[in-house]
């Protein structure tokens, strides 16, 4: 480890700012903010324990600060923290402050198969129950359109949030996600992730019969029409899609019977705003990784669901191949079996 005299005396909230400061060109706000969330522990440990610049830092220390954090969150955050904490240390090894390889000294933990995914995940069955009762009962309602979209493109909640009148081109078949942060509908991946996703006929027809008969008319200051409205005559916000798949989600929304053996009328997830509380239900991001995992398992290449879903083939890999190692194999077999 070089000496301490060779690194510079960068206290750990100036290092924060910096780190900020950079990422600002790179990754979406929310991640940003999540970033700082997390570090900020980190910053608060140094505090706490007189650490005033980051060259100072032992291997010790980091042991310690996982101790302390995993004795307030699950494995699963700890692992998301400690993993913001190596990209951290890895830009202040680049600034010179703190020594070089100084982050492969964050230890994260080892996740069980599916541990980092449990329950996040719509299956095809269950999303298509869930737009046959849309269908049904609440047939081109704003809440039909945006469940369409997250399941039939794959696409991230922000997308759904930030898409436009003028994005849907319903006779040629496809929608168009474009990163606009100066009207505070900004992308995941910023420029990266402007694409076109087609559509097929069905979705097509959804979505105009959406546009000509249920949606409330909304023009933004910024003269911008959205797509997706309420009736407060406001573009959806992300917190509303995300009710509404919880909603959604929930089996005695669609009229069966609880599963979990709760009277409805007592169930607090029944209440306004409670319905992430259903063992049940499931998150906006669960469409979209079923989604993946329904493409992949049609035997889509990989490359192209990458491309629809903006999304690298090595992340598939990661966190949203649903696959079982069996179901793999058989998908392989018809390629390799003579």
């Amino acid at each position: 480890m070089p000496d301490q005299q060779e690194l510079d005396q960068l206290e750990p909230e100036e290092a924060l700012e910096l780190y900020v400061a950079e990422a600002k060109s790179e990754k979406a706000e929310a991640t940003i903010r999540s970033h700082k969330s997390r570090l900020g522990h980190f910053t608060s440990y140094c505090n706490e324990h007189g650490i005033t610049h980051l060259s100072e830092l032992s291997p010790k220390d980091i042991y310690k600060f996982r101790i302390q954090r995993s004795e307030n969150i699950n494995k699963v955050t700890l692992k998301t923290h400690l993993d913001t904490l190596r990209v951290f240390l890895r830009f202040c090894e680049r600034i010179n402050a703190v020594p070089q390889d100084f982050s492969e000294r964050v230890s994260s933990p080892t996740l069980d198969d599916g541990e980092n995914q449990r329950g996040t995940i719509i299956d095809k069955e269950v999303a298509q129950n869930i737009l046959d009762y849309l269908n049904k009962w609440e047939y081109a309602s704003n809440r039909h359109a945006a469940l369409l979209l997250m399941w039939k493109c794959g696409a991230r909640i922000g997308a759904v949030h930030s898409l436009d009148l003028s994005d849907v081109n319903t006779e040629d078949g496809f929608i168009e996600i474009e990163h606009r942060p100066e009207s505070h509908t900004p992308l995941k991946n910023k420029q990266r992730g402007e694409r076109h996703i087609g559509i097929n006929d069905d979705t097509a027809e959804i979505l105009n019969d959406y546009i000509n008969e249920n949606r409330t008319e909304v023009v933004e200051p910024e003269g911008r029409e959205p797509l997706i409205t309420t009736r407060r005559s406001s573009r959806a916000h992300k917190t509303t899609l995300r009710d509404w798949s919880y909603r959604l989600t929930r089996p005695c929304e669609l009229g069966h019977e609880c599963p979990h053996g709760r009277d409805p009328d007592d169930c607090e997830a029944t209440n306004h705003g409670q319905a992430s509380k259903c063992p049940s239900s499931k998150s906006a991001h669960a469409w979209r990784r079923g989604a993946i995992t329904h493409w992949l398992r049609d035997d889509i290449p990989v490359r192209a669901v990458s491309d629809r879903a903006n999304v690298s083939e090595e992340v598939i890999g990661m966190h949203y191949d649903e696959r079982s190692s069996q179901e793999k194999m058989e998908q392989r077999r018809e390629f390799f079996v003579e």
